[in-house]
């Protein structure tokens, strides 16, 4: 402001009340433009005038910075520089001792120093209310100032700016699946199309808003409620409902040691599993706990998991391979805690240890003595097992079911001796013909010829004695009577030719029979004829 010079609300109801009442003879005085604007920091030119022609006083009174670059009888040319703010400079003047001024309407404009979208949350649930914050910074005029909220380029709401500084402008929206990964912000209209400017638009940066849904119910974990130790167990961890699932974490632990998990993603559900490994350290009662993260959120569950160390029963033999009635013990042990049965031990209050004693015979060979042991862990009983077998040394025998004595087979015919020999060790079995001590092949299927009939002696040898038994083998077939029949059949034929022949011949020695005894009529009657009768 000029030193003593008027308030500027006084002069500008100083000036308007000039304008209105005008000084003698009719003077007025004017400025132009009666209505600018300008951005800020710039300057501009005010001419200022006066109707009177009279020497008179003219000037502009105003808090800006001003410059007369040019006057006339009666006007001035002012220019005011670096304006910064909306002002109302005044032209006034004195012609004859009567003032007179005119107002001017200074518009400055500028646009937002700052536009910004207030940070969003980290992760918002669906379903949820979100409210948007744009807070504009600077910016005038104020009311040609509106701020619009987007989400990528969808207008979600617009407002004035206000007065307030900063000013901040809200729009509440509904969160959804959609909304994940979109980016949302803020814009400022500044528009001076009606003061023959343009629209000046200022955007804040973009922010991604990412959107969770998190189930309320907890994760399905599946797990064994006991873990021997040196064994190892899968436990899987399952959850549905997710979204989106791909940024779910999943945190799997066994008494505070992290499992290596792998983790399958379907479209809303997850499921992680993990191979569990019971260690000695490790024994007695372990949480087992799976917690799901998302949003910030977490939803776990837990199972309590026994680690316990339970070593098969302890199984022994006396002496594993003896000699037929020998006396055999069989002893099976089990740690404290845990009950064991033996097959064919005499029964007994259930204990740690159980015993069998026995007179081993050659049906013993090869028996196989079978020891469980129970123990109770974490209110489930597991179980060990062992097994030995028991050898028993025995001679050779050869008995009628295994190797039958009389055999009767078909000539021709398909068939396999079968004779078993037992023992322990393994005996060698051999069956010879008595006769000529032609071999019989065991176990072999042939075809049967007569010439193998006869009696023979199978013979069965180990290193703890030799056994022999009597075995027949008959063979049936029938004579070759082709040759004989053909032979009777050639005789009838010659029989009955024979015989044809013999009849023929008859015939026809009968017929040359009769033949010369009618010649030898005929001859005695022509003789007769011919021979003249004795007188008497």
């Amino acid at each position: 402001m000029v030193p003593g010079a008027a308030h500027p609300a006084l002069l500008a109801l100083l000036a308007l009340l000039g304008a209105l009442l005008p000084g003698p003879g009719g003077a007025q005085t004017s400025v132009h433009p009666q209505k600018a604007i300008t951005s800020r920091g710039a300057s501009i030119t005010v001419n200022c005038s006066t109707s009177c022609d009279q020497h008179t006083m003219l000037g502009l009174e105003t808090q800006l910075a001003k410059r007369e670059v040019d006057h006339g009888n009666n006007w001035k040319i002012f220019e005011l520089s670096d304006v910064q703010k909306d002002s109302f400079p005044i032209c006034y003047s004195s012609c004859l001792g009567n003032q007179s001024s005119a107002l001017m309407n200074l518009t400055v404009y500028w646009f937002p120093e700052r536009v910004e979208l207030a940070p969003l949350p980290l992760w918002q649930p669906v379903g949820e209310n979100l409210t948007l914050r744009c807070m504009v910074s600077s910016g005038a005029p104020r009311d040609h100032l509106t701020v619009v909220l987007l989400r990528e380029e969808e207008e979600l709401g617009r407002q004035p700016a206000g007065d307030g500084e900063p000013a901040e402008v809200t729009v509440t929206v509904l969160a959804s699946r959609d909304d994940h990964g979109a980016s949302f912000s803020c814009r400022t209209e500044l528009d001076l199309r009606s003061q023959g400017l343009g629209l000046f638009q200022n955007s804040s940066a973009p922010r991604k808003l990412r959107t969770f849904v998190l189930p309320t119910t907890d994760p399905h974990l599946a797990t064994y409620p006991v873990l021997e130790v040196g064994t190892q167990c899968l436990v899987s961890c399952t959850l549905y409902g997710l979204f989106p699932v791909s940024e779910a974490e999943v945190h799997l632990a066994l008494g505070g040691r992290r499992l290596q998990t792998t983790i399958t993603y379907d479209e809303y559900s997850l499921s992680a599993k993990a191979s569990v490994e019971g260690k000695v350290e490790e024994e007695g009662v372990q949480y087992l706990m799976c917690a799901v993260n998302l949003g910030g959120q977490t939803r776990s569950s837990g199972e309590n998991v026994t680690i316990y160390s339970f070593p098969a029963p302890n199984l022994t033999l006396s002496r594993p391979e003896v000699s037929e009635w020998t006396t055999v013990n069989v002893e099976c042990e089990a740690q404290v805690g845990a009950v064991v049965m033996l097959n064919g031990a005499p029964a007994r209050p259930p204990g740690p240890r159980a015993q069998l004693q026995l007179n081993a015979s050659a049906e013993d060979n090869g028996r196989s003595f079978f020891c469980s042991a129970a123990l109770e862990v974490a209110q489930q009983v597991v179980h060990k097992n062992q097994t030995r077998e028991l050898r028993v040394l025995y001679g050779p025998r050869l008995n009628e079911r295994d190797c039958l004595g009389n055999w009767t087979w078909q000539e021709g015919s398909q068939q396999t001796l079968r004779c078993q020999a037992w023992g322990n060790p393994t005996p060698k079995l051999n069956c010879s013909r008595k006769e000529d001590g032609a071999l019989l092949p065991i176990g072999d299927l042939r075809p049967v010829k007569r010439e193998v009939a006869g009696t023979y002696q199978c013979r069965a040898t180990s290193t703890r004695g030799e056994v022999t038994r009597e075995v027949v083998i008959n063979v049936i077939y029938h004579q070759n009577h082709t040759a004989i029949i053909i032979l009777v059949a050639s005789l009838i034929i010659l029989v009955a030719v024979g015989t044809v022949v013999y009849i023929y011949n008859c015939q026809r020695k009968i017929q040359k029979y009769e033949l010369q005894k009618t010649r030898k009529a005929q001859e005695e009657a022509a003789m007769k004829l011919t021979t003249p009768a004795t007188p008497p």
